[in-house]
Formats: structure tokens, sequence, C-alpha cells
């Protein structure tokens, strides 16, 4: 496999699990000197000995980005070791559970999810930006996103917003390092399955068999899928890339609520499917070969 990171020094925050030990892995593979910075030392201690096993260098930093002191702290530990940051990988994010109507929210709940999903990414940029500018032309700052930062989320208006949030962030911010030779990206994936997001344990079996019927490309993502982007958007592949969303979600985008049916059709009201009502006006079932005035 040829290196495309070979020599780069990349962070990647919450990168001890799920999308974020993804994006490690293949930043090592790819010959990257790999930081991960994570609040969990259960999930610290394991990649540390499984990179070991592997014969892989880690630095492995405990610390909490929704902590400002734990970024800073951090920054300095990078400093130390290495005197400079290539890569900035902005990986933390979470829904944190809470799904309500915007009235039922607390001013706690909008907080907490504007701080994890939005405020963090730019304390901890903010804080990476100078060692980035110590390394010269080449730099890439990239944030992980979420489909729902572009298509509506219902009972989740804060974290949808806050991921709209990271593509306004990195139009803004690339305009800033450009002159710096720093690009500024973000990835944004549909439904994941890793450690933390479990479809097929929380799903009952006959829906999770319809997977296929519900992204353009048949599954759901894997870490390494986004740890692919990761790798093109860290790596000169992506030179001129900037102030860009790479959407790494099976098509689901593309698709924008049509489904495929069980017998090679596309329907935007997949209830139907399943639930015994008469069959929806042509208007909204496209056969192949068909058009909705067919």
């Amino acid at each position: 496999m040829a290196e495309l990171l070979a020599g780069k020094i990349a962070l990647i925050t919450g990168g001890a699990a799920g999308i974020g030990k993804g994006i490690a892995e293949q930043f090592a593979e790819h010959g990257a000197q790999v930081i991960v910075m994570d609040r969990d030392a259960g999930r610290l201690a394991a990649i540390k000995a499984d990179f070991a096993k592997r014969e892989i260098p880690l630095q492995a930093i405990a610390g909490d980005v929704l902590n400002t002191d734990d970024v800073i702290a951090a920054m300095q530990q990078v400093e130390q070791v290495h005197g400079r940051l290539d890569v900035l990988v902005n990986n933390v994010g979470d829904f944190l559970g809470i799904s309500k109507a915007l009235e039922d929210m607390s001013d706690d709940d909008i907080d907490s999810l504007l701080g994890i999903n939005l405020r963090q990414v730019m304390v901890v940029t903010r804080e990476a930006i100078p060692l980035m500018k110590r390394a010269g032309a080449g730099g890439s700052i990239i944030a992980v996103s979420s489909i729902e930062g572009h298509r509506a989320m219902p009972n989740m208006t804060p974290y949808a917003a806050a991921k709209a949030g990271l593509a306004g962030f990195a139009r803004t911010l690339s305009l800033e390092l450009g002159r710096y030779g720093i690009r500024v990206n973000v990835i944004a994936p549909e439904t994941t399955e890793s450690e933390q997001v479990k479809p097929e344990a929380w799903m009952a079996p006959e829906d999770y068999a319809q997977r296929a019927q519900w992204f353009p490309l048949q599954r759901f993502g894997t870490p390494s899928d986004t740890a692919g982007c990761a790798v093109f958007l860290a790596s000169e592949l992506s030179a001129w890339v900037t102030g860009t969303t790479v959407h790494c979600d099976g098509g689901a985008l593309a698709a924008a609520g049509w489904y495929a049916t069980a017998d090679g059709a596309w329907t935007n009201t997949p209830v139907f499917e399943r639930s015994g009502f008469p069959t929806p006006p042509a208007a909204d079932v496209l056969r192949p070969g068909n058009d909705a005035s067919d």
C-alpha cells in the first residue's frame, strides 16, 4: 500500500473507538505518526495495546475536548513530542440520547448538543492552528459531521443545526487559512456501524434485513468508509480541495427520501410496502423502464 501520509503528524479527537479508531488505523497504515485524544481511559488503553501489538507507534492523550484546559494540555503534549501538527481530525460528536421537540428542550439540552457537536470543534481547532502554521503548507483540518447537517432530522433540531454549522465553519475557516496552505473540509457520513452504533443489535431482524433497500449502495457505513475519505482529505491527493463537504453516505442524500422496493422499483412512501394499504399513486412509485407519467 502506498504511504499517502508518510511523515505527517496527525491528531484525531475521540480516536480510541468507532470512526475515530478507523481513521487512526488507516492513517497509521499510510505512514502517519498518529496521536489520539480520548476521554475514555479504557478505550485509550485498548487502542494503545492494539497498536503496540502490531508495533505501530501511537501517542495517546487522555483528555476531554469539552474542557478547554484539556485541549490546551493536549496541544502542549503534541508540541513537546513532535513540534508541529500536520493534520487535525475533529472526530468527536454525539446526539447524547436527546431526542425531543425543540419546545421541550431545556437550556442544558441545547447547550450540550451545540457544545459537543460544534463549539468544541472550534476550540480544538483554535488551539491547533499555531502548531499547524508551524508545520508549513500542506496542513489539513477535517471535521467529521453527519448527513443530518444536510437534511431534516425531526426532534433533533440543535444536533442538526450544529452539524450544518460545521459546513459553514469549514467554508469560512478555509478562507482564513488558505494563505498558510492549510485546508479545511468536512466529512458527512450516514449511519455507521461501530462500537457505539449497532443497528443490527438494535433492530428487529426483519427490519435490518431491509437495509439494502434503504441505501443506494445497499448497506450501512463502516468506520473504514469514513477513514478512506479522511485519508484523501489529509493527503496531497486533495491538495486543491478546501472549504467543502465530502458526503460519505452510500447515496442516501442523493436518494433524498426515495427507497428501493423488493421488486426493484423506487418509492418515496415506503410505509406502503409493509402496511397493507393500496399501492401508492404512480407518481410515488417508479419502476425500471417507466417514469411517473406512464
